[in-house]
């Protein structure tokens, strides 16, 4: 994928363009949840931020629902793989919120999902689970010519490393790896094997 510096607006979907997108007709969608911004990265590779408003409250939940709602409407995803609570977290009761909010959705809509915490994430995408967001975002510039437009907290590209990860579960990744930075993903809450399965059929 390349994409060219100056040319995506702030706000818009990035990347806007994404030639290994859905190999295998493997429809992956990624979220890094927050009450503030989650990171989403859909199944054709174009990551976006739902931006909230504190002011708002809990109404917050509504608008990040309805987005999520919207994005399984239209793009019915196969599978979503989803970043993880890190444990003692302190901001982590606030966040479950949007969990049960988004976890609603994908068992309306029939998605199978998986959890991924942040430090296996780093892990497999950068081979330091101790990696920082400039760190990620330079990752997956460097494996596949991705950039993200308005992504300061690296929400989007945190998603798009989580689309990656579904990918690579299922057996269809989006580009090469360490096999080494591949196996830390073994830590990840995935749907069982008879799962696996299921989503390899329905995506062929």
């Amino acid at each position: 994928m390349t994409a060219v510096p100056g040319l995506i607006a702030p706000g818009t979907l990035s990347p806007t363009v994404d030639p290994v997108a859905v190999p295998g007709g493997l429809r992956v969608i990624g979220l890094d949840l927050s009450l503030t911004s989650t990171g989403v990265a859909l199944p054709d590779g174009t990551t976006y931020r739902i931006k909230t408003r504190s002011e708002t409250g809990d109404r917050r939940l509504l608008h990040i629902r309805d987005s999520i709602r919207d994005d399984l409407a239209e793009h019915r995803p196969h599978l979503a793989v989803v970043e993880d609570l890190p444990k003692h977290a302190m901001a982590a009761g606030i966040t479950a919120k949007v969990h049960g909010a988004v976890l609603c959705e994908l068992l309306d809509a029939g998605v199978l999902y998986a959890y991924v915490v942040p430090a296996t994430l780093k892990a497999f995408a950068c081979d330091n689970g101790r990696a920082d967001k400039a760190q990620m975002a330079a990752a997956a510039y460097l494996a596949a010519g991705a950039e993200f437009a308005d992504d300061k907290g690296g929400d989007q590209a945190d998603a798009w490393w989580l689309r990656a990860a579904g990918h690579d579960w299922c057996g269809l990744p989006l580009f090469s790896m360490p096999q080494a930075q591949r196996d830390r993903l073994s830590k990840a809450k995935w749907p069982d094997a008879y799962a696996q399965r299921y989503v390899m059929g329905a995506a062929a």
